[in-house]
């Protein structure tokens, strides 16, 4: 019997936890295995793999969809993460799965504010109010307040050469 490998990673608490799950797990035995190591899952809080848009939900002998080896499980208690981006004197603003990564929030932002990929490479997101400029495959519900579900970001300049 094969077994998988998955990290997990729970809005509120710094790291990731690895885990082993059987190969055709259903919803109730991914819920069993964050249980076993101190997540805990009740109607407010929500499971989504890898990026995913929806969150896991079904009874719990129904197949937990996306579940692979290696995958990302991200526990939340935000269905939606809004972010706002913050580019010159224009603001975008849009809401993303708790999952998706901060590289998905940057193409996003590049594409409404019509960024050429020249520009774009030389630019990251970096917090509102802070000098922290989270790595690209950063998941959104890592940095996100958890009352209001929201996460600010400015689009700056990686490196300023001057001189």
């Amino acid at each position: 019997m094969t077994t998988l490998v998955v990290f997990i990673q729970v809005q509120g608490r710094p790291g990731i936890i690895e885990t082993k799950l059987g190969p055709a797990t259903t919803i109730g035995e991914l819920k069993a295995a964050l249980a076993a190591v101190g997540v805990n899952i009740d109607v407010e809080t929500f499971i989504y793999v890898e990026d995913a848009e929806n969150h896991l939900h079904g009874e719990h002998h129904e197949p937990a969809y996306g579940v692979k080896h290696g995958c990302r499980i991200h526990v939340s208690r935000c269905k939606r993460i809004r972010a706002t981006v913050h580019y010159l004197d224009k603001t975008e603003t849009r809401d993303f799965a708790p999952g998706a990564r901060i590289r998905a929030v940057k193409a996003h932002a590049v594409d409404v504010f019509h960024i050429p990929p020249k520009d774009a490479g030389e630019h990251v997101l970096q917090l509102c109010n802070s000098l922290e400029r989270p790595a690209s495959d950063t998941p959104l519900h890592t940095l996100a307040d958890h009352n209001t579900c929201a996460v600010c970001f400015d689009l700056v300049p990686e490196k300023r050469i001057e001189g």
